[in-house]
């Protein structure tokens, strides 16, 4: 058998499965999803965001791209958190980085990439803005990591900037802006303990965009 028919045999496994722990389970997803959650992520293969979160189908909304970044040109990223917060409602919004992140490590050679140059000129502009810091490292793989967790930070300011996060913040106090790191050594995710709202209130002396007010 090919590994393409495999995955078809698998798919019928997992439907039977399914129906055997809960005969309901795609009547239920036909009616529609409400998750609380957004997970924007890395698109690496080895990170199964719904597993590693101990999460069900329609309990996570899944956005998920080369070096988990939100950037402010790209509409993909951008129309996946408008949706969430207009009209999903999510409460709480996930930067998912991880170690040993690809993405990362291209963005920290001096190589031209092609195709990819425009995409990870982005995380070395965070390199740039964390310069001092990461320089300072001198162990070439701790620096690796620590750029993963910046980058991580970067991409949680960069969702807190939107429109639509700042209105809906505003009047109802959510969503809020979380970000984590998977480490594939141990399987755990680690919060870095992004303060939302302190960081919301720092960067909308410029970014504010719920009000027409100026700080």
């Amino acid at each position: 058998m090919t590994l393409y028919k495999q995955i078809s045999e698998n798919n019928k496994i997992w439907v039977d499965s399914k129906i055997s722990m809960d005969p309901d389970f795609f009547t239920k997803l036909v009616a529609g999803q409400s998750p609380e959650y957004l997970y924007i992520g890395c698109s690496d293969s080895r990170i199964p965001p719904n597993e590693i979160m101990g999460m069900e189908a329609g309990e996570l909304f899944v956005h998920r791209n080369l070096g988990n970044m939100v950037i402010n040109n790209d509409l993909n990223a951008l129309s996946v958190i408008n949706y969430a917060v207009i009209h999903l409602e999510i409460k709480h919004i996930i930067i998912c980085g991880h170690y040993n992140c690809g993405a990362i490590l291209a963005a920290m050679q001096s190589k031209d990439l092609g195709l990819l140059n425009p995409w990870l000129r982005n995380i070395r502009d965070v390199y740039r803005i964390h310069q001092e810091e990461l320089d300072a490292i001198a162990n070439q793989e701790e620096r690796y990591r620590r750029l993963v967790e910046v980058n991580v930070i970067e991409q949680c300011i960069n969702v807190t900037k939107t429109a639509e996060v700042q209105t809906s913040y505003a009047k109802g106090g959510f969503p809020i802006v979380h970000g984590w790191v998977f480490d594939f050594s141990t399987g755990f995710l680690t919060d870095l303990d992004f303060n939302f709202d302190e960081k919301l209130k720092e960067i909308q002396k410029i970014y504010n965009l719920s009000t027409t007010k100026w700080y």
